[in-house]
């Protein structure tokens, strides 16, 4: 598989306008103008809480979720395979059981899991992309919750059920559920990626419309 760095140069070379033509941002979670509430919910526990999905590349979800009111803390990382190859070289390759991932520190009190669920349905990626997300193929960048209690999982899945059944997108959602085994962070470079490199072609070109959705799509979830 071409990796990242290759596919940001392509991007470059071709230009804003080019990149988007090529590639372009995910077009059915970006296309989606509503979600409705999570059905089903969970009492709201005591104390942070911590969420892990992935979402195809974790620079943009990352960037996307680090505005939500009530998140305190989003780390870049791995999850779904073992320590000792938890690293970005080896996950890029596609040999590894890891996807590239984020987990989320957030106060239950100022957010629910439910309302990470919509953003993460909603904006953060595409659900009907099958071991890719925009420019990025392989099973590393695969749409999956990482749930860490059985609560998380019955909201989780319950949801799922509920968009498929409302047809909010054109294709069958294919994000899987598996329990967190493990989270490892991610190299320092990746940390706020979006932050720190606004102007990267890579951030412009697929981290932008993203966080643009996100402030039209999920204005009272944002952090003022």
């Amino acid at each position: 598989m071409i990796s990242r760095m290759i596919k940001l140069l392509v991007v470059a070379a071709l230009g804003i306008i080019g990149a988007l033509l090529v590639f372009g941002p995910e077009q059915s979670a970006l296309a989606v103008s509503h979600l409705p509430e999570p059905a089903v919910t969970m009492p709201q526990p005591k104390g942070d809480q911590k969420a892990v999905f992935a979402a195809g590349c974790f620079w943009c979800s990352e960037a996307v979720f680090e505005q939500l009111k009530g998140v305190k803390n989003v780390v870049s990382g791995f999850a779904g395979g073992s320590a000792d190859t938890a690293h970005y070289d080896q996950v890029s390759s596609g040999t590894t059981n890891h996807a590239e991932s984020i987990e989320v520190t957030y106060d239950p009190s100022q957010i629910t899991y439910g309302q990470l669920l919509m953003v993460l349905f909603g904006v953060a990626h595409d659900p009907t992309q099958l071991n890719r997300q925009g420019p990025d193929w392989g099973k590393q960048y695969r749409s999956e919750i990482f749930y860490t209690t059985p609560e998380q999982k019955s909201v989780a899945e319950a949801y799922i059920q509920q968009l498929t059944e409302a047809k909010v997108f054109g294709k069958p959602i294919v994000t899987k559920l598996e329990p967190l085994k493990g989270f490892y962070p991610a190299e320092d470079y990746h940390q706020d990626f979006v932050r720190h490199h606004p102007n990267h072609p890579y951030v412009v070109v697929n981290s932008r419309p993203k966080l643009e959705k996100l402030h039209k799509l999920f204005p009272e979830l944002l952090k003022k």
